[in-house]
């Protein structure tokens, strides 16, 4: 898909598993031979492409410590369908975005990097999300991830898919999912693309290589706006909403020491006792059961154990944090873990992934934790009543 803006900007709109994009952003770079060929990428996303083999062996557990925890989220959304698609056209994700960069630096042209870096993408996304729209798009996630068959991956065109109507019909129905997260990742993506693309114009003659659903909106933008757009402002990172869970998990150390407080009082060094064991017991219980449900390693079921007690009264940590980081230094995931869940066809084969299985200790140990927070608590005021 060719789109020419004016004499200094040509748009090519690609699918990112077609074999016929990857030809016609080679073919387009020839004819036009621009000073600037623009690939919609940054540049967390182009070192995933270009550097693939130390990716995909970089531990993830590296990669949870720093800011690339949001990367992996974009990894897995973004690549987990391509990936059954590119599997079944013969064609990696991104290969055109490849023959780009190659193509340009075999000619002696400058690449730029024009998209926003993915991270700040995914973090302004997520937290202008509602919970509902959370829960909608988590779930339609799951189901796109889980849910494509071979036989409809037969049924897709990808001829079809390249036609503007039915970009656009996807692109609407993503935005009835989770609009607020649609304008991030689509509306503010086409201003933010655009105006790089017009900053790069400036420098000589651009040729930028995007996907096709993003056509539309950056010709409207290149078109019809003075491109006055803040870019700094695109890049930052909106606070977080108040938060009633943070509440009520600041709100338990308080109740939880005054209910002890009120028993020695009124009642006895013994009582006092037994309930600290009761909560040790009941909060550290749950959530070590929540950690074996997800198949973890004795010691990491051990560590949801003995932390769940002490994390329940500390807002600022979790036990499945502490049983994640056993579970992920015994059972070290790699990124290639994260790349094959486009190959997990059945329950069996999603546990025994190990990015999944750690996402899965964390999860359950901390939702564990939390029912045992609100079983132990009331069960406590029990005992401080008798």
């Amino acid at each position: 898909m060719l789109v020419r803006i004016n004499d200094n900007i040509v748009l090519v709109g690609t699918a990112h598993i077609s074999r016929e994009s990857v030809e016609e952003v080679k073919n387009v770079i020839r004819e036009y031979r621009p000073d600037i060929v623009a690939v919609e990428l940054c540049s967390r996303r182009y070192r995933a492409l270009t550097e693939k083999d130390a990716w995909e062996n970089t531990p993830v557990t590296s990669l949870l410590k720093s800011s690339n925890a949001y990367l992996i989220l974009a990894q897995t959304i973004l690549s987990s369908i391509q990936r059954k698609l590119g599997k079944e056209y013969g064609v990696e994700p991104g290969s055109e975005m490849i023959a780009a960069i190659r193509e340009a630096e075999e000619m002696g042209l400058e690449v730029a990097l024009v998209d926003r870096d993915i991270s700040v993408t995914l973090k302004r996304a997520w937290r202008k999300m509602g919970v509902r729209e959370k829960f909608r798009l988590t779930w339609e996630f799951l189901k796109a991830v889980f849910g494509i068959s071979e036989e409809e991956l037969e049924r897709i065109d990808l001829k079809e898919l390249m036609n503007q109507d039915v970009i656009s019909a996807m692109m609407k129905e993503f935005s009835e999912i989770a609009p607020s997260a649609a304008s991030v990742l689509i509306d503010e993506r086409d201003r933010y693309i655009a105006k790089k693309i017009f900053d790069e114009s400036k420098k000589g003659r651009v040729v930028a290589v995007v996907g096709a659903g993003h056509i539309d909106g950056i010709k409207k933008c290149l078109e019809t706006e003075e491109m006055d757009v803040d870019l700094n402002e695109l890049e930052m990172v909106p606070r977080k909403r108040f938060n009633l869970m943070k509440t009520l998990a600041y709100a338990v150390p308080i109740i939880f020491f005054s209910l002890l407080t009120y028993i020695v009082l009124f009642g006895n060094w013994e009582r006092a006792a037994e309930a600290f064991l009761w909560w040790i017991l009941i909060n550290g219980g749950l959530s070590a059961a929540g950690a074996a449900v997800a198949r973890a390693h004795p010691l990491s079921i051990a560590t949801a154990f003995v932390a769940a007690p002490f994390t329940s009264l500390n807002p600022a940590v979790a036990a499945g944090w502490f049983a994640g980081l056993v579970e992920a230094k015994l059972r070290t995931p790699m990124v290639k873990d994260i790349r094959s869940l486009s190959r997990i066809d059945n329950l069996h084969d999603m546990f025994n992934n190990k990015f999944i299985r750690l996402l899965m200790v964390v999860a359950l140990a901390n939702l564990g934790s939390m029912i045992g927070t609100f079983v132990a608590l009331p069960y406590i005021i029990s005992l401080g009543l008798l």
